[in-house]
């Protein structure tokens, strides 16, 4: 078999970054982009694919509210500062702020026209702004609490102003006689949502009381209400025409019930059960309901929706869960349920602190994610989205592994603080086997590489254990329990990680004992101790080729070990923290290894050199995956951020042949533009090649002949700031020689006549930070 190329650089692309952490969000009039808060800064990220379009830095000023102009060209935003800020999307500059109110702002609205802000807080006001002026048009007091949400009418010729308290309230402001022409008083807790029906007649608000009320917007009288029976977030109308109006119309008629007629509203409603229902308001009853819950519960009990938007375009539903998820809804017809919502798209706002990861399918186009939660969230690579979440663990999940069994089933396996391993399948999503025993948590996990008939799990117990999958069935109806064919003590401390051989011989186990261990299988008899580490071990892995194991260490080095002795063939030192993984590549001619500081390093095994070192996270990257057929890497770790890793050294081979032959052409050309005498053209190629001694001899044939003037002039008027900073330099250079300072002169007199000095003296100062004092001219030297 013919050795394959080193690789010799990668390309990071990030593939999952933080881009919501909870809080306000404000989404686009056309559902294309949401702009998020995340902690201190704002980002704008795409509704496709969490792609994040750019980020604005709010000075540290955490935003407790967004809205976006009807034109989405400028975004609102309040913080702890109480400055109210206005931002230029297309240039990401803050054009107006001003001081708003006496605590922070909790909700802000902007107006039709988009002349008009409104805002409310913690100080029980309600204000409105002249968005160009900055200036406060109206100021309302009345609420005996917190001022939790606020919306213009939506018909903007009627001056109509609501607010929803804490003091379970709705006010009603009439903008032009700036006075207080309602108040609703039915709720029994905090108002959390408000929506207009489609003609603008009647106001749905609904509560953490579990209902949701209906005022007459005409003589501002109670209508009705509906009890939801859990307490609400969001209540959203259906708009006629929408994607959700026609499936609504399609269960009247297949379900053979009545219309209520043109009175009736049909809304939606989510809240602390993470569930979406379509209501009736003149029933009052619920015409759909989901039958399970796509929010998963975390360990500090944060549950459900805090938000729903309706899209635009038939666009569907937003909902944005406790844990900093967007969920994407859409409505279609289905011939057992009459209709069903399917989760068209899952974006993850915030992954948190990333500990194991593995590529997924016979493509590896899918990637299964480990965070610090107790599900194992399953990532779309190209639709840069979650497709799926594997729940069922009542802890955090520790690690996992993946595999494609014999039979072509795609399989999961995930060890838990919760002392269990569980088995999945991924084209499902179901639990399909539990293994308990273990007395501590499950920290290292790993599959069988060649029969795929069983894997192996390590523990903080100390032990390890064989998990047979023999009996496993196509088609489970409910979790197996799995059986432990051979168990043994294999460390003094915790296990990290587990490693089965190519061939499922030997599996290795590596420990804080600073150990790492080989045994057989399947009855785990030792064969051998691998010792020389001086700290705890991290990571193990067999050579693909090899009688040999890898392991990474917190001692800053990463060793190559022979099985047949247990000694050590080789060290690596490079690292200036703990390594946390190391794994092979390139058939095991080369490794790649990440450590505390965010580091990745690519190695060559035969020379023991580090051939490249990335640095694209800021802290411990605790996760490395690497793809079976291209030999992609996918990193993750403490930051929160997953980087995908491309090979580009054929590309880079592709761009450095290209540029060469460029170099080529363009002396060819430079060489016949001085035949022809074409000195105009002759500068300017010997300046892009970065040539500084051959525009040296053009400049002083120039001004032997006397025609330096025109040549120059020409010359010049074409540069820019950056151009004329490398020609400085050169200019610098020059003059510093007896022989070249004549020309050197020359060329500054023609500068001086066409630059003014305000320009000169910004290239002056660019040219003296960019060179520190130096006197180097790129890739040539004049002697």
């Amino acid at each position: 078999m013919a050795p394959l190329p080193l690789k010799k650089n990668y390309r990071c692309v990030p593939a999952l970054q933080q881009f919501y952490t909870g809080g306000p969000f404000a989404v686009a009039s056309d559902g294309s982009f949401i702009a998020c808060a995340c902690d201190e800064s704002i980002r704008v990220v795409d509704s496709s694919d969490a792609s994040i379009r750019s980020t604005i830095e709010t000075d540290s000023d955490a935003p407790s509210a967004l809205a976006l102009s009807p034109d989405d060209k400028f975004l609102f935003s309040a913080g702890k500062s109480l400055q109210i800020r206005v931002w230029d999307l297309s240039t990401l500059k803050c054009v107006r702020s001003w001081k708003g109110h006496e605590s922070p702002v909790k909700a802000m609205a902007c107006h039709l026209s988009g002349g008009l802000l409104a805002t409310t807080g913690a100080d029980r006001k309600v204000l409105v702004w002249d968005v160009d002026g900055g200036f406060c048009t109206h100021f309302f007091k009345g609420h005996a609490g917190v001022v939790s949400c606020i919306m213009f009418h939506p018909d903007p010729n009627r001056s109509l102003l609501f607010s929803g308290s804490d003091d379970a309230t709705i006010r009603v402001w009439d903008i032009l006689h700036k006075k207080c022409v309602a108040t609703f008083k039915k709720h029994d807790s905090a108002v959390t949502s408000m929506a207009i029906s489609e003609d603008g007649r009647i106001l749905l608000t609904a509560g953490r009381d579990k209902v949701v009320h209906l005022w007459d917007l005409h003589d501002y009288g109670f209508k009705k209400t509906v009890l939801a029976y859990e307490v609400l977030e969001a209540v959203c109308v259906i708009r006629s025409g929408s994607l959700f109006a026609s499936c609504v119309a399609s269960f009247y008629e297949q379900s053979g019930k009545k219309t209520s007629g043109s009175s009736a509203i049909h809304f939606i409603t989510v809240g602390e059960r993470g569930i979406v229902r379509i209501w009736n308001s003149e029933s009052a009853a619920c015409l759909f309901e989901q039958k399970s819950s796509d929010v998963t519960v975390n360990s500090d009990m944060r549950r459900g929706f805090t938000s729903a938007v309706m899209l635009p375009s038939d666009q569907g539903l937003l909902c944005v869960t406790a844990d900093q998820q967007f969920l994407f809804y859409a409505p279609v017809e289905h011939s057992e349920e009459i209709f069903k919502l399917t989760l068209s798209r899952r974006l993850v706002g915030y992954n948190e602190e990333i500990v194991d990861l593995r590529f997924l399918g016979e493509e590896e186009q899918f990637l299964a994610v480990a965070t610090n939660l107790e599900q194992v969230r399953v990532y779309d690579l190209e639709a840069r989205s979650c497709s799926y979440v594997l729940a069922g663990h009542s802890e955090t999940v520790l690690c996992l592994d993946t595999c494609v069994s014999t039979s072509g089933r795609t399989l999961i396996v995930t060890g838990s603080k919760d002392n269990s391993v569980r088995l999945w399948e991924a084209g499902s999503g179901c639990c399909i086997g539990v293994g308990v025993g273990h007395k501590k948590a499950v920290g290292a996990i790993a599959f069988s590489k060649k029969q795929k008939d069983f894997f192996v799990s390590g523990s903080r117990d100390l032990t390890l254990k064989v998990w047979s999958l023999e009996s496993l069935l196509d088609e489970v109806v409910q979790p197996l329990n799995l059986k432990a064919k051979a168990l043994v003590k294999a460390h003094d401390k915790d296990i990290n990680s587990l490693a089965i051989a190519p061939n499922d011989s030997l599996v290795c186990s590596g420990s804080q004992d600073k150990t790492a261990h080989v045994w057989r299988l399947p009855d785990l008899v030792s064969v051998v101790v691998l010792k020389g580490h001086k700290k705890g071990i991290w990571s193990v892995e067999f050579s693909p080729v090899d009688q040999c194991v890898i392991t990474a260490s917190g001692d800053k080095t990463m060793r190559i070990w022979a099985i047949s002795d247990g000694s050590c063939l080789k060290i690596f030192t490079g690292h200036v923290s703990s390594v946390l993984r190391a794994s092979f590549l390139t058939r095991g001619t080369q490794c790649v290894s990440c450590d505390a500081d965010g580091v990745v390093k690519l190695w060559t095994v035969k020379t023991e050199e580090c051939i490249a070192t990335y640095d694209k996270h800021v802290d411990k990257v605790w996760a490395l995956a690497i793809g079976k057929k291209s030999e992609m890497l996918a990193t993750g770790g403490r930051d929160a951020v997953l980087n995908l890793w491309y090979d580009c050294t054929a590309d880079d081979k592709e761009e450095l042949f290209r540029k060469e032959e460029e170099g080529v052409l363009k002396g060819q050309d430079l060489e016949n533009a001085v035949s022809d005498a074409d000195y105009t053209k002759a500068i300017q190629i010997a300046f892009e090649l970065r040539r500084p001694h051959k525009l040296f001899e053009l400049f002083a044939e120039l001004c032997r002949k006397g025609e330096a003037e025109a040549h120059i002039d020409k010359f010049l008027n074409a540069l820019g700031t950056k151009e004329f900073d490398l020609l400085f330099e050169y200019v610098r250079e020059w003059n510093t020689k007896t022989k070249l300072c004549q020309v050197a002169h020359v060329v500054l007199f023609r500068v001086f006549n066409i630059l003014p000095p305000t320009e000169i003296t910004k290239v002056v100062c660019l040219t003296k930070y960019s060179c520190s004092g130096s006197s180097k001219v790129n890739d040539e030297r004049i002697s």
